[in-house]
């Protein structure tokens, strides 16, 4: 791995008497991460500063509000979801561990019983609360398995739908959260619902992104309580939107669509990788709505946090679990695949007076996400044995410590196992595992024979759109270097792939 120390000077921490010590004053953290939003989708990138960083245009959107707080972070180029999936991302998130260990496979609904976060984990949350923090979660969890446990349907999973996807958590699930206002799964952004504290379900009858937010000033301003008053607050904001659906007024703001509504697709559909004769191809004016309404609700929770007084001692992170095709490279699946539009993930955070401005091209993975907020709240000594990720404080804080930091990026594939008697399924099939260096994107798809079905290699330098798959055959050597980095990624991830020699299999026979 290559180690680098960074030496820049960066402000110190602010130190407060504590009975007969003194102790870090622990900064308070807002970490939101909208569903499905993809880091083409933000404006600064046409930014000449930004655009030389990516070597793409971005996507016509307004958003004003993430253009100047990325002015005012670190905004990572490369950050990447490594299985880019609503579930094992979040199961990633929250404990620093890789699907196999956080329990979190494959999307959770009710017929993958195994795909659920591990109750046992030690999470970031578990963490922050045993240290002092108030935790607070608002919006989609999507981590586990649905149960039969509503509230006010003891037996019941919370709906009628087969196979049930939606799962209220329970208190002895909610791993250090002692305020909560969530839900599993559920697409209808104008009619969401959650569940309290308390149990109590909640139907508001508008915008998700806008009852989310005024939920979160709630909490910033401590209304009714939602936090202890003299502690740091560790609060995690998870927007649905601009994840699907998104085919009418009934799923964005009509003040947002009409920014859209009479943009050609020509004036749509900027990236010439995308394929305008797909049915989804409508659905971009909606996407790109959604993307400036949670842009708006973000720029009203950053007011708020200002006018608090609570802006200079807060972390803030926006980011998403992965990212969103819409018509490029010919698919319709919006995620789950290597392609930049989906594995690539916006990633900024700011850190008043402690971090400077600027594009970092680190290959930041989901894993590195727990031990890095851990660290920067000065919590690096209670980072759990458990994480699996990279503590990249010291890429963020420039202090001068030494840091891992990684040359490349895993990607991760799964699809359903078998199922069993009942159709449910168990375990996993391991279908795709792939490597993104700082040129070089690879994916490797197999069948259930461990034979290649399919390899992905674009030069992410020469060709930012990934228009051009370059042959794994006709450049053995280049296909054999990527594999030797994707096989130091799998051992140490220990992947499946590494576990069951799949990778070694697969250049044995070729």
């Amino acid at each position: 791995m290559n180690i680098r120390k960074y030496i820049a000077p960066v402000s110190g921490l602010v130190m407060v008497a504590c009975g007969n010590e003194t102790v870090q004053e622990r900064p308070n953290i807002i970490y939101v991460f909208p569903d499905q939003f993809r880091n083409q989708s933000l404006a600064f990138w046409n930014d000449e500063e930004y655009a030389r960083h990516v070597g793409w245009e971005a996507d016509p959107v307004l958003t004003p509000n993430l253009d100047r707080f990325a002015d005012e972070s670190v905004v990572f180029s490369r950050a990447v979801s490594t299985c880019p999936l609503s579930s094992p991302y979040r199961g990633m998130f929250l404990t620093g561990m890789y699907p196999e260990r956080s329990g979190v496979t494959l999307n959770c609904m009710a017929e993958r019983p195994e795909s659920t976060l591990n109750p046992d984990a030690e999470c970031i949350s578990d963490v922050f609360s045993a240290n002092g923090y108030s935790c607070g979660y608002i919006g989609k969890l999507h981590a586990e398995t649905p149960m039969k446990n509503d509230p006010a349907n003891p037996g019941h999973y919370v709906s009628d739908r087969r196979p049930e996807w939606d799962a209220y958590t329970p208190p002895e699930r909610r791993h250090g959260f002692s305020y909560w206002y969530s839900y599993g799964t559920f697409d209808v952004h104008k009619d969401p619902h959650y569940w309290d504290t308390e149990g109590v379900r909640h139907d508001p009858k508008e915008y998700s992104v806008k009852h989310e937010t005024d939920k979160a000033i709630e909490f910033l301003r401590n209304e009714h309580g939602e936090r202890k008053a003299d502690a740091p607050f560790f609060l995690a904001l998870a927007y649905n939107p601009p994840h699907s659906p998104y085919e009418s007024l009934d799923d964005c703001m009509e003040e947002d669509f009409n920014l859209y509504r009479d943009m050609s697709y020509s004036e749509l559909y900027v990236r010439p990788n995308a394929d305008t004769t797909l049915s989804k191809a409508p659905s971009a004016r909606y996407y790109f709505a959604n993307v400036t309404g949670v842009d708006r609700e973000f720029g009203r929770l950053l007011a708020e946090l200002k006018a608090l007084g609570l802006d200079k001692n807060t972390i803030v992170v926006f980011t998403s679990d992965h990212g969103e095709t819409m018509c490029s490279q010919g698919t319709l699946d919006p995620k789950n695949s290597i392609y930049t539009e989906s594995f690539n993930v916006p990633f900024m955070i700011r850190y008043p007076e402690k971090i400077r401005h600027r594009v970092d091209s680190t290959l930041l993975s989901t894993a590195d996400i727990m031990p890095t907020m851990l660290a920067l709240a000065g919590l690096g000594d209670k980072i759990p044995d458990t994480a699996e990720g990279r503590n990249l404080a010291p890429v963020i804080l420039e202090n001068g410590e030494p840091c891992d930091i990684p040359d490349a990026a895993l990607y991760i594939r799964n699809t359903n196992g078998p199922k069993d008697k009942d159709g449910l399924v168990r375990g996993i099939f391991p279908e795709a595992r792939g490597v993104k260096t700082h040129e070089y994107s690879m994916e490797i798809t197999i069948n259930k024979n461990h034979k290649i079905e399919r390899v992905l290699i674009f030069n992410d330098i020469e060709d930012p759109y990934q228009l051009e798959n370059i042959s794994w055959k006709e450049n053995p050597e280049l296909f054999r270097d990527l594999c030797s980095i994707l096989a130091e990624k799998l051992e140490e991830s220990n992947d499946i792939w590494y576990r069951e020699n799949i990778l070694g299999e697969i250049l044995a026979n070729i």
